[in-house]
């Protein structure tokens, strides 16, 4: 398990995800540090998909951004991930944020939306 002020990192050996729980906003390597851990954990178990809980904390840097299409999204791929789900709130402050990434995500996984972790769950049981 990671676990920063920023957010927290654990693998749920149930559901053969890393869930990443963002806390509140951060940037650079408070970003990308837990991020690069997820990936590790998803090379640890193979097809692991990635789930990011956004519903607090999660604001989109355009250096952050430019990182994830360069160096996150090929190292999520060689993992066998095939699913990114971000978990938002019922009003979904953060359309324009994720927007700016499932864009280029949707190119190499299936990208779903969810409210909760029971609605993750349900997807990828029903696989």
């Amino acid at each position: 398990m990671y676990e920063s002020e920023f957010c927290n990192v654990r693998y749920l050996d149930d559901l053969n995800v890393v869930l990443v729980t963002w806390k509140k906003f951060c940037s650079g390597e408070d970003y990308r540090k837990p991020l690069i851990f997820a990936v590790n954990k998803m090379n640890e178990h193979p097809c692991c998909n990635f789930v990011a809980d956004t519903r607090d904390g999660f604001e989109d840097d355009p250096a952050d951004l430019q990182w994830i299409f360069d160096v996150f999204i090929p190292l999520a791929r060689r993992t066998g991930c095939e699913h990114v789900f971000f978990i938002i709130d019922r009003d979904n402050t953060l359309k324009n944020e994720l927007e700016s990434q499932t864009g280029e995500l949707k190119q190499y996984f299936s990208v779903r939306p969810c409210f909760d972790l029971d609605e993750v769950k349900a997807f990828l049981k029903g696989k």
